[in-house]
């Protein structure tokens, strides 16, 4: 590790899936990378580079997805409001860790993400911003950092649209990052394919 956040890692793991197999038979979060590592737990492992704590949150019944993720050293919690969508897991993390200095928050279908990215954020996270997030060409990315003033708005989320009512409400600090990964999430089996 070569710079440790003060901040707990959220990685949120409780989705469908459902344009990668819409039969819902196989979790895109366990499929692997051309190397053979589950998406998650390169994900999982890539969070876990800057920020000692990680909790991921996933949905009842995700036994092995749980395993994953206790293997590469996150801290698993099962969110029972996963079905309300990403706010709700989010909440969920949130509210289990409330003791927290800030969250650094990403996605588990994001596994190219760079360690620079991360670390990039988390700097500007630790060094008092209450709001970053990387940017690529304009556009803004995972994973985003939240500090202590976000709690209360975090731990109320529910449905769908995660964070993003903070977004429209305040600006955040744009960590500029030459790093496309930071857009890049595993939606279609072919996604796999263009590692």
């Amino acid at each position: 590790m070569t710079y440790s956040s003060n901040a707990t890692g959220i990685l949120l793991a409780a989705g469908l899936g459902t344009r990668f197999d819409p039969s819902g038979l196989q979790n895109k979060l366990l499929a692997t990378l051309p190397g053979g590592t589950p998406v998650v737990f390169q994900s999982a492992r890539r969070l876990l580079a800057v920020s000692a704590e990680v909790i991921a949150v996933v949905r009842p019944g995700a036994e092995k997805l749980a395993d994953v993720l206790n293997e590469a050293g996150c801290n698993v919690i099962f969110s029972a409001d996963a079905e309300r969508g990403m706010g709700a897991t989010l909440a969920a993390a949130v509210r289990a860790t409330s003791e927290a200095d800030g969250w650094l928050v990403t996605l588990g279908d994001m596994p190219w993400i760079e360690a620079s990215s991360y670390e990039a954020v988390a700097r500007a996270l630790d060094g008092g911003e209450a709001l970053a997030a990387p940017f690529y060409h304009g556009k803004r990315g995972h994973p985003v950092g939240f500090g202590l003033v976000h709690r209360e708005a975090l731990a109320a989320l529910d449905g769908d649209a995660g964070a993003r009512g903070i977004f429209t409400t305040h600006k955040p600090f744009a960590v500029a990052v030459d790093d496309p990964n930071v857009l890049r999430d595993v939606d279609l089996p072919s996604d796999l394919a263009q590692a």
